[in-house]
């Protein structure tokens, strides 16, 4: 069921861009990582259509080390957020202009955990989905993925 929803929400959501795309007669532009280690990965970093930004999701991952964060859920929060955080600075944006967040969790228990630390970073609230999955990639406990409207 997990597994349905998922992929529920990601073609709904693709969808949704394709069609604003095509009726605006938009140009997408599909921006390349800011990373050298992930240059060769098999996705953009952030997708521009018009004003709108789709960020690709995020986890727990030190750039630096290129390791999950120690710490657990609340490290692991803290580290994707500030991922985010990066990317939308690379592109000048700002987690102001974030209009909608998927929240992916490993173990949905540990959502009020992973809320108190969101809410630091976002006191706009956008709107947000938030489920649980039997694995993310590396292990990673939490991933998060934003759309970003720059007006």
């Amino acid at each position: 069921m997990k597994r349905l929803y998922f992929f529920l929400v990601v073609f709904i959501s693709g969808s949704v861009w394709s069609s604003y795309a095509q009726e605006e007669g938009q140009q997408i532009i599909f921006h390349k990582t800011h990373e050298l280690k992930k240059e060769q990965a098999p996705f953009s970093d952030i997708v521009e259509v018009g004003k709108l930004y789709f960020l690709s999701g995020q986890i727990g991952l030190d750039h630096t080390t290129r390791q999950l964060v120690d710490g657990g859920i609340e490290a692991e929060t803290k580290q994707t957020l500030e991922n985010i955080k990066a990317v939308l600075t690379h592109h000048q944006l700002t987690m102001n202009q974030v209009v909608k967040c998927t929240v992916i969790l490993k173990n949905i228990e540990d959502f009020k955990t992973m809320n108190e630390i969101y809410q630091q970073y976002f006191p706009q609230k956008p709107a947000r989905t938030t489920f649980a999955v039997a694995n993310l990639a590396l292990g990673a406990q939490i991933e998060i993925e934003c759309v970003v409207a720059k007006m």
